[in-house]
């Protein structure tokens, strides 16, 4: 019923971040193709690439769906906009940030969907809580999530008290 298996990292830094994350994680739980596997803690992040701009709120979570890469990809996006999600710039504040990291362990290099996520060993915010749910989850030919949040270090990251 649901072949596929992926790992999505979600964020938000608008319109109270870690309720935007929380109600994000319901709305996949709820989708008739998705079933919520894993969800990591909250973190709370500082921006990246873009700094003035209101710390992020952080977590991954891993997914069983019947649904292809491109068509999760386009459910993610779709509950980005329901989100309120608007793209102004690279790096931008926004409401919802939800990035396929690893599906079924496919590499693509189609622009559209590019897999593994090609930032995501590099970036703490998305190894740590991955980590935390499957420190042994190999990404790609980066390594262990467990050893590549290690070696990323805190980069400004730490853990959001509920």
């Amino acid at each position: 019923m649901y072949p596929h298996f992926a790992v999505i990292a979600l964020g938000s830094n608008l319109a109270n971040p870690a309720e935007q994350v929380r109600a994000a994680l319901a709305e996949l739980d709820a989708h008739p193709h998705i079933r919520l596997e894993k969800t990591s803690s909250l973190y709370l992040t500082a921006p990246v690439g873009y700094d003035d701009q209101p710390d992020f709120v952080n977590a991954v979570c891993t997914v069983k769906t019947s649904l292809d890469g491109v068509a999760l990809l386009a459910e993610l996006n779709r509950i980005e906009a329901e989100f309120g999600r608007e793209r102004t710039f690279r790096n931008a504040p926004r409401t919802l940030d939800l990035d396929i990291i690893d599906f079924d362990g496919i590499r693509s290099d189609d622009p559209h969907l590019t897999l593994p996520h090609p930032r995501a060993h590099e970036r703490s915010f998305v190894m740590l809580p991955l980590a935390e749910i499957l420190p042994d989850f190999e990404l790609g030919e980066h390594g262990r999530a467990a050893d590549l949040a290690q070696a990323l270090g805190g980069q400004g990251i730490r853990l959001l008290k509920e």
